[in-house]
């Protein structure tokens, strides 16, 4: 455990704040990012912090305030809104009470707020209250929790600090975890800090370095201690599976998986909730599932009870029956996952009585998979929920290794476990923004040109998961780097090179983004070329390259999204870009027109051929879009020069033209066409097999 406090960076943190702050605020805001920083203190949201100072009243007076992290903020990235403040005196009081229910404590929190529009407090605020010290610093440290979360633990803990610190048997965080630590620390007059058994560690200083650098101390007391007891020094056996291999399989398996973990809805019309995956797969973790005992040691309760609405209170172990036959893997993993949802269902029998009325249930799924073989594979119904319990489950990979090598783990009662996990402050912190496309992964190919770009900035908006796919080079590298900026933080972006022509290409392209997300739910079908010439003078050679990407590119496209949905058993749609020259050609644009309408053909074949796996098929018909914000058509590169000519107009008059032409006088833009696409998406009628014209109004372009 390394101390990062720096001196010049904490004097850069109070100046680059500013005035409008205090220097306390600002120091707070400087240790809450030092401890946020270290997953092996916090992981996404974990731990708070808190500073006492003072705070000027409505009435112009100053008066004794506390200033905590608020719910579900990052300490990683904190800023010093994360900590709103409340009235101390006001909080203090409720020190004589012996009980207080959540949601009058939640009204009260609220109450003290000087900011009543300010972010909601920790649920642990009256904890940081009750306690002595102006800094207070509070963190998960595995270290810590490899001592509380084994059998004997407050034993250890006190073998491990003495006098050090105070301890406190498991107590759910509220109002009744800030009795009991006050009552710990006021009996132990000379603790450093406090111990939460199967919780973590708190600490406090009268300055923010002093708070923070005993925090660092006791954790690496705690990791000396571990190492000192270890059996085996921390050794990891070799595991059978080499990681590449293990990632291989998991392309294969991994759309099983995810249709495995999506949950039909119970309406007459076939939908699906459902999830991405982020695996993690690397030497340590194939290791550690190949340990003998590892069932034994990690099909345990989660470290904190923080962690229960990520990960679910159990983890599915799944012993893989052979790698090379997808369809017994299938049936073993769906029988494993019945199994699973059964005793999930049990679990919450045995407790219901205990959950709020008006608390829904969570899905009786698994959220961590462990596969021998191919390592943890944990879900989320976005990728950033994914990643959270991805980060969970390895920081408690590790902890429950450390405790196997020295005693056994010993988590929550499933009581308690259970009070925790249907608990209405937990629940709030699941709440969020959902698009109508969130948990679904979308395919683009062809996604760098105008209208691609302008699909996948849609499907984005709706918090689609894209993968953006087109021929390798400086334009697909731009557009994901584009995108990545417009969704920062979202880790919703993917790009994947794809040569549509190529029929290994597209096969490694759906197998990358299986490894990736677990598989893909919506493809559009989007790659196309151009070329003008009319047909007594036609290159058969630039006909033929036309025909490849055009109609051999949407024949492999369309069988290899087949395939998936079908191994997958989730349905999916596939959106095919057609144009409106299948209906309405153009002179010389025969090679274009010709092979379009092939692909359009395709296109209405799969829809006949796809329905019963209750995949849709279905055209959108654009005219004239010629770019999408800086990105121009490369259709319109090629076309437009002719056009141009042939009606003696530049590039402005030519778009001019092109508005003026259609009944709605409406320029065609990418946006459109994703608004079409969208409709198919999100499935607002029952239909495959159609299209949407795009254009503005083209009688003679109407499809028929």
């Amino acid at each position: 455990m390394t101390n990062r406090w720096d001196d010049r960076e904490a004097a850069r943190t109070v100046e680059r704040l500013g005035p409008g702050i205090s220097e306390m605020l600002a120091l707070r805001t400087y240790t809450s990012r030092l401890l946020g920083a270290d997953p092996a203190l916090v992981l996404h949201g974990g731990g708070n912090t808190s500073l006492k100072a003072e705070h000027p009243s409505a009435f112009g007076d100053m008066v004794p305030a506390i200033f905590v992290k608020a719910s579900g903020f990052d300490m990683a990235t904190i800023g010093p809104g994360g900590h709103p403040a409340l009235d101390l005196t006001w909080l203090r009081r409720f020190g004589v009470l012996d009980h207080l229910a959540d949601d009058e404590m939640a009204n009260q929190l609220r109450r003290a707020l000087f900011d009543s529009c300010g972010p909601t407090p920790s649920i642990e605020t009256l904890v940081h209250a009750f306690l002595p010290g102006i800094y207070i610093d509070h963190t998960h440290a595995d270290a810590v929790l490899a001592l509380t979360n084994q059998r004997g633990g407050a034993a250890l803990v006190r073998e491990a600090f003495g006098e050090d610190v105070a301890v406190v048997e498991y107590v759910e965080p509220g109002f009744l975890l800030a009795k009991a630590a006050a009552a710990a620390v006021e009996a132990a007059p000379a603790a450093r800090g406090l111990v939460l058994l199967k919780h973590g560690l708190m600490t406090w200083g009268h300055t923010a370095r002093a708070s923070y650098d005993t925090h660092i101390d006791l954790v690496a007391r705690a990791e000396a201690f571990l190492a000192a007891r270890s059996r085996r020094g921390g050794t990891i056996t070799m595991s059978r599976t080499a990681v590449a291999e293990a990632w291989e399989r998991l392309a294969t398996v991994g759309p099983i998986i995810r249709g495995q973990l999506a949950r039909r809805s119970s309406s007459a019309e076939p939908r699906w909730d459902r999830v991405v995956l982020a695996p993690l797969v690397n030497d340590r973790v194939l290791g550690a599932l190949d340990q003998p005992g590892a069932k034994d040691a990690l099909l345990t309760p989660p470290l904190t009870a923080d962690h229960l609405i990520r990960t679910r209170s159990l983890p599915l172990w799944f012993d893989a029956p052979a790698w090379d036959d997808p369809a017994r893997f299938k049936e073993a993993f769906s029988a494993a996952v019945q199994a699973y949802s059964s005793a999930y269902e049990s679990y919450l029998g045995r407790h219901r009585p205990a959950r709020p009325n008006w608390l829904d249930t969570f899905a009786p799924l698994p959220r961590v998979v462990l596969l021998p073989g191919v390592g943890a594979v944990c879900a989320g119904h976005d990728d950033q929920a994914a990643v959270i319990s991805r980060d969970i489950t390895a920081q408690t990979l590790q902890v429950k290794l450390a405790i196997a090598e020295m005693g056994t783990y010993e988590g929550l009662t499933e009581l308690q476990l259970f009070e925790m996990e249907y608990r209405g402050l937990q629940h709030a912190k699941l709440i969020g923004v959902r698009g109508a496309l969130a948990g679904r992964v979308a395919l683009v190919t062809g996604a760098a040109g105008a209208i691609g770009a302008g699909i996948a900035q849609g499907l984005l908006d709706e918090n689609c998961h894209v993968v953006v796919t087109d021929l390798p080079g400086e334009r697909l590298d731009a557009l994901a780097a584009e995108l990545g900026r417009s969704f920062a933080g979202a880790g919703q972006v993917s790009a994947v090179p794809m040569d549509v022509t190529d029929e290994g290409s597209v096969a490694a392209a759906f197998r990358r983004v299986a490894s990736r997300w677990g598989g893909v739910d919506l493809v559009i079908i989007n790659a196309g070329i151009a070329h003008v010439s009319p047909l007594v003078s036609m290159d058969v050679e630039a006909f033929r390259r036309l025909e490849r990407v055009n109609i051999e590119g949407t024949l492999l496209v369309l069988a290899e999204a087949g395939r998936h949905f079908a191994v997958q058993g989730t349905g999916g749609d596939i959106v095919l870009v057609s144009t409106k020259n299948v209906f309405a050609p153009g002179a010389k644009f025969g090679a274009y027109s010709a092979t379009k309408a092939a692909s359009h053909q395709l296109g209405r074949i799969a829809s006949l051929e796809l329905a019963d796996d209750d995949v849709r098929v279905n055209m959108v018909a654009p005219d004239a879009v010629f770019g999408h914000g800086t990105r121009r058509s490369g259709l319109w590169a090629e076309v437009g020069p002719d056009r141009m000519k042939a009606r003696g107009l530049d590039q402005d008059g030519l778009e001019e033209y092109y508005r003026t032409r259609n009944l709605l006088k409406a320029k065609v833009t990418a946006r459109h066409v994703a608004n079409a696409v969208l409709y198919f998406a999100t499935r607002q009628s029952p239909t495959t097999g159609a299209t949407i014209p795009v254009d503005g109004g083209l009688p003679d372009a109407t499809p028929r």
